[in-house]
């Protein structure tokens, strides 16, 4: 029984992760971090992500326009293109791990601890790849909101929203989080089940040791 749960919580933590992952790999790159609709023209929407801004007409295709240069771009963009892509590198990393260190796998299953070992630093990785995932989404967020109701702005002014990356982002960086702390806790519950028990005799066993009083140094 103890077997069955161990392996429904790799699958778990597998699934998770890998879900995860994706989403972070999907947010890094599509173009819907911020939305902005203008007022004097309800026909466009405009987009903008990570790599390059779009527009969006209703009776056309969608046009999108890269950014010209990374050194150009504001801290809150250059920062967040790192993280991301720093999220998805550590995240396929601690996949493979992660993987290589199931019950399933027959690759060094001769060695239990070896595999734990490579479940808790999977399960390490992809914690600091959702981290990596959460910090820029929350960020452009933050920074969204506050030019929102920036009251210096005026109000003509169209302001940029939520778009539809920030929520990917966010649901991918829980479920690595979550999925690499289900994997990681595997190798704590490896050792509690591993660790040595000292048995102490009791004062009544200690006068029964002696099987034979013609023979005292005759211990159990």
């Amino acid at each position: 029984m103890a077997l069955v749960k161990r392996t429904n919580v790799q699958f778990g933590g597998i699934l998770l992760s890998l879900t995860g992952w994706i989403l972070s790999c999907v947010t890094t790159y599509i173009p819907v971090w911020k939305n902005l609709n203008l007022e004097l023209n309800e026909l466009e929407n405009w987009t903008m992500g990570l790599w390059q801004t779009c527009v969006v007409q209703d009776e056309g295709p969608m046009q999108c326009k890269d950014f010209d240069s990374f050194l150009a771009l504001s801290s809150e963009l250059k920062i967040s293109r790192i993280l991301m892509c720093l999220s998805n590198g550590s995240g396929i990393i601690g996949l493979l791990l992660s993987i290589f260190g199931l019950d399933c796998v027959r690759i060094g299953k001769g060695n239990q601890a070896q595999k734990n070992r490579l479940l808790l630093f999977g399960g390490i990785m992809l914690w600091t790849s959702g981290l990596s995932a959460l910090v820029p989404v929350s960020w452009v967020a933050y920074e969204t909101v506050q030019e929102f109701w920036d009251e210096t702005i005026p109000d003509i002014v169209p302001r940029w929203e939520f778009g539809e990356a920030l929520f990917m982002g966010w649901f991918g960086g829980f479920f690595l989080i979550l999925g690499g702390s289900l994997l990681a806790s595997l190798y704590c519950f490896a050792r509690a089940d591993h660790a040595p028990v000292y048995y102490t005799p009791t004062q009544q066993h200690e006068k029964c040791l002696h099987l034979d009083p013609k023979y005292p140094d005759l211990t159990i």
